[in-house]
């Protein structure tokens, strides 16, 4: 009987010697369960738990996945009327909370560090008929990839995360059944450092307990994590990862997140990669992403001039994809080490983008300093590879290297979600290289996402338990 792995066309000899390795591995380790987990429009991970010898029948059926997963804003409300005729806007195949169909990649297993017995695998969803789904944003990013590779190149990740991390004082507030709500309220919180000593060892000391569960963790998972710093702000820290393929840096970003929060929370510990927690004098946390390109075949670099100024072209427009919540457009203030206007510089920390390097060097880089921890990291770095590619298709070359990040410009960055819609909504190279469907698929659930947020008598309240408590 042909599997449904079959039918879609992934089941080949490579797929079945890892799910026999697999096999193997939860039996000799005595694992019970396996978290099939899957990433949403939100870069917030979904799935289910399977027992052991369900997760191995996965691998060949898949397992179903209801469809409004996929229809979600961040409060987790459908943003389509499903059970209404038309009610999808066209999206094919997601009408009556019907069912997508996940399936695991075996290669991605993993056995989890903070809990017993435990494995954890990566899925994509398919339609029911063995289609792929393309509104996956795991998916965007591999056909932004293959888009990449057939100009001979590819493209290379560095990552540096800032977050924040707090003492748990008080769970209360978010477990108490008398006072639950849609979302729910935050755990109440206390310090880890005091901040405003960057780069302290002092306050790494302090915060060393929390600091040696992320890299603990981190590191069991195979994450290629280079350094954990005391950033400047109140209990923000910051990790750094080593230079890894676009796919497998994005795949990374989205299990170190749930990672360390999950890990941390045992503990005693909130994480939270929330931009700006909602506490008086707190510093924003930024998500800087180096990136390069290589020859495909040579992995010699090959970043490119043009490449920069296709970001800056399309820079309005990629905005939302890199900082996608109403909270993350506050950190672009002036003198903040955040960007304010559409310019590079070199090595030039208040530049949107800052390029590191000389062309030629082996580690000539640009940094991509306007994304906040939150992002998706596969739209995050699908903007990047539409916009770039868009610069050497189109020969384009930047402007003079800034001098005044903080200056007059002629262009600025969105200061608003909605600003930053319009912006993605106007830019007809990125409908084309997105898909007009995904791009009307994606403004629509940020769309019910901001006018929440506008309606919001409390605007600090509704980012506590929006983004706080869930990112």
């Amino acid at each position: 009987m042909t599997t449904f792995a079959q039918r879609c066309g992934i089941h080949d000899a490579r797929h079945e010697e890892a799910a026999k390795r697999i096999s193997r591995l939860i039996e000799s380790t005595g694992i019970e369960l396996v978290r099939v987990v899957w990433c949403d429009l939100h870069g917030v991970t979904r799935g289910k738990t399977l027992t052991a010898s369900a997760a191995l029948r996965a691998l060949h059926d898949g397992v179903g996945m209801v469809s409004t997963l996929m229809l979600k804003d961040t409060s987790d409300r459908t943003a389509f009327k499903v059970f209404e005729p038309g009610g999808t806007g066209g999206l094919e195949g997601f009408s009556f909370a019907n069912n997508l169909v996940l399936l695991p990649d075996p290669e991605s297993f993993r056995q989890l560090p903070w809990t017993e017995r435990t494995g954890w695998m990566q899925a994509q969803p398919w339609f029911q008929d063995a289609g792929p789904v393309q509104l996956d944003t795991r998916r965007i990013l591999q056909s932004a990839l293959a888009r990449l590779d057939k100009h001979g190149l590819a493209m290379r990740c560095g990552l540096e995360v800032e977050f924040h991390i707090y003492r748990i004082e008080d769970a209360q507030p978010q477990l108490d059944p008398e006072h639950a709500e849609w979302p729910g309220a935050p755990p109440r919180v206390s310090m880890v450092h005091p901040g405003y000593n960057l780069l302290a060892e002092g306050w790494f000391d302090m915060a060393e307990e929390p600091l040696r569960i992320v890299q603990h963790t981190a590191q069991a998972l195979g994450l290629p994590l280079t350094s954990l710093e005391i950033e400047l702000g109140p209990s923000q820290v910051e990790a750094v990862f080593d230079v890894t393929d676009a796919l497998t840096a994005a795949d990374n970003m989205v299990l170190f997140r749930s990672a360390v929060r999950q890990a941390l929370r045992r503990a005693g510990y909130h994480a939270t990669f929330m931009c700006r927690p909602p506490f008086p004098n707190i510093m924003s946390s930024g998500w800087h992403l180096h990136q390069s390109l290589v020859d495909a075949k040579t992995g010699a670099n090959a970043t490119d001039m043009a490449w920069l100024a296709g970001l800056l072209e399309h820079a309005r427009a990629m905005a939302v994809f890199c900082t996608p919540t109403a909270n993350g457009f506050g950190r672009f203030r002036p003198n903040a080490l955040a960007p304010q206007a559409v310019v590079w510089g070199r090595d030039n920390r208040g530049a949107m983008l800052r390029v590191i390097g000389e062309a030629g060097d082996a580690a000539f880089r640009i940094e991509n300093r306007i994304g906040e921890p939150a992002a998706n990291p596969y739209l995050y770095f699908a903007s990047q590879v539409h916009a770039g590619l868009d610069g050497i298709e189109r020969k384009l070359q930047p402007p003079a290297p800034t001098e005044a990040p903080y200056g007059p410009a002629p262009t600025m960055l969105p200061t608003s979600l909605g600003e930053a819609l319009e912006a993605l909504r106007a830019d007809k190279s990125f409908a084309n290289a997105f898909g007009a469907t995904f791009i009307d698929y994606y403004t629509r659930i940020k769309q019910a996402e901001l006018a929440r947020f506008d309606a919001a008598e409390d605007k600090q309240e509704f980012q506590r338990r929006e983004y706080f408590g869930r990112f």
